[in-house]
């Protein structure tokens, strides 16, 4: 390896070493190609100089010509397997909701099956850029329901919880709104606010969500309490029961925060989807004394990792594409948009809007 100035950089270098911030952040991991991006995002952030794998720097010292710089495998590249089984998914908890209001039992056998070919495929979902391919706004639940289910089961994971609770935390997620059958479909699809009464009906799910799972032997007491509590507070302020955290099943817990998340980055009869940016500086506005902090805060940094490259679009609508993010500021990063880096940081009126790809 060896120590190359900014100015002697070439395109095609390969960094041999993690470049960090000023504040210690990592701005290039090692392995990254150098590209005219790179040296300009350096540039900004005053770097002198950035070991480089020797074998890279003396190739290019003695070449004239500068080959096409190697392009990195995006990693958010949606997996189409992943589509199709979210797609299986999807009519089978159709089914699942329909047995329900049949007054059937739980195919629960066909579920676990169709969740594990889906969560084969896990690696290939990444939460804030994920969009089901046919989506329709009278299927909202269900698809809060597997979506929840994907988020909760990577939150189980990142979180440091044993690999048996994996699946179950991925039933909690899938089942929550379960409850949901036995309200009136004219409340769950009205399309402006809720009377106080429709309100206090609609509340009724959590308590009808355990009623319907809790003889169901193959799932565990985390994913019926994750029915019944998804909606409790921290601080005491929830429903059904207003208990606080010491009384909160950790399933609820982390299903709380998949759900918030999918409840507003999902289209909705009354409301449009919000962009998860956005929804994630809410859910950490929330997590004093509504949500868990600890879980939060895991959910925030893992959801917003490796995420340079992402092209978005900022509420301006200029179009631009994520070459940093300060891990004090995760919700907030540098965007490069035709040269220009805005750091979202500093320019607190603008934020993205929506991520394209």
């Amino acid at each position: 390896m060896a120590a190359v100035t900014l100015s002697h950089l070439k395109l095609g270098d390969k960094i041999g070493e993690d470049v960090l911030t000023p504040l210690g952040g990592i701005l290039f991991q090692k392995g990254k190609i150098i590209t005219p991006k790179e040296i300009e995002i350096l540039q900004a952030f005053l770097v002198q100089n950035v070991i480089v794998e020797a074998s890279s720097a003396s190739n290019k010292s003695n070449e004239d010509t500068v080959e096409e710089p190697v392009q990195e495998t995006a990693p958010l590249v949606v997996d189409s397997d992943l589509h199709k089984e979210y797609d299986k998914m999807l009519e089978v908890l159709r089914q699942v909701f329909n047995s329900f209001v049949a007054g059937q039992g739980m195919p629960v056998m066909d579920i676990r099956k169709q969740l594990e070919k889906l969560l084969e495929h896990v690696k290939s979902y990444n939460v804030l850029t994920f969009i089901p391919r046919r989506f329709t706004e009278r299927d909202y639940l269900l698809h809060n329901g597997i979506t929840s289910a994907l988020t909760s089961y990577l939150i189980a994971q990142w979180t440091g919880f044993p690999q048996k609770d994996w699946m179950q935390l991925a039933f909690a997620g899938l089942l929550h709104d379960i409850g949901n059958v036995r309200i009136d479909k004219a409340i769950l699809s009205k399309p402006n606010a809720l009377s106080a009464e429709e309100k206090e009906e609609m509340k009724r799910h959590t308590v009808l969500g355990y009623q319907l799972l809790k003889n169901v032997a193959a799932l565990n007491d985390g994913v019926k309490m994750a029915a019944l509590q998804h909606h409790e507070k921290v601080d005491g302020t929830g429903y059904p029961l207003g208990i606080d955290a010491t009384k909160i099943h950790p399933y609820a817990k982390i299903v709380a925060i998949a759900d918030i998340f999918h409840a507003m980055t999902l289209n909705k009869a009354y409301r449009k989807a919000a962009s998860p940016y956005l929804v994630l500086e809410q859910i950490q506005s929330d997590a004093f004394g509504k949500l868990d902090p600890a879980y939060v805060s895991t959910f925030v940094e893992k959801a917003t990792q490796f995420h340079n490259g992402i092209v978005v679009r900022l509420s301006d609508e200029r179009i631009g594409e994520i070459v940093f993010t300060d891990r004090t500021h995760l919700t907030r990063p540098w965007v490069s948009i035709n040269g220009t880096i805005v750091n979202l940081t500093v320019e607190r009126h603008l934020h993205i809007k929506e991520v394209l790809k």
